[in-house]
């Protein structure tokens, strides 16, 4: 059997020490805003559209790393890291997502979230607390969304425009 894999972004959206998470219900976990990147769309591209879609946010991607300075070819920025993550679809199968990382922070001082997503603060993210929503059971976010979102906040900082 040939392994599928799929090349995604997800951004972890900071805002005041805090960043965007929702219950994924296929997944029964606590995630930021993501997907798939679509044909000729490079991954920050994808990332943007996706927090757009999922939260009803502008973001924009905050640099990790130092690009190259030349004039030709252009360069998109580079994730903070990229996660190969086992994905076990009950309608697709197993597959893996090749996740490209990245670290964002509002456009915008509009803060309304759509509905289903929660703002966890650094301390819940920290302690690995429960976070609580409407019709889900209290439950953890996973280890590494719990490490990546700690570090977004750390790097991203405070306040939004």
């Amino acid at each position: 059997m040939t392994l599928t894999r799929h090349f995604t972004a997800t951004g972890f959206v900071v805002h005041d020490g805090s960043v965007a998470l929702h219950f994924h219900r296929k997944l029964r976990l606590w995630l930021p805003p993501g997907g798939h990147i679509e044909p000729n769309e490079d991954p920050v591209q994808a990332v943007l559209r996706e927090i757009a879609e999922e939260t009803g946010l502008a973001a924009q991607v905050v640099p990790t790393s130092t690009a190259l300075v030349l004039p030709y070819p252009s360069q998109v920025q580079a994730p903070y890291t990229i996660l190969v993550e086992d994905i076990d679809d009950p309608i697709q199968g197993f597959h893996q997502h090749i996740d490209m990382i990245y670290f964002c922070r509002l456009n915008t001082s509009d803060l309304a979230l759509a509905d289903g997503w929660v703002w966890a603060s650094l301390d819940e993210l920290a302690s690995g607390s429960a976070l609580t929503m409407e019709g889900v059971s209290p439950q953890a976010p996973p280890e590494d969304v719990r490490v990546l979102g700690q570090k977004a906040i750390e790097i991203v900082g405070g306040a939004s425009p």
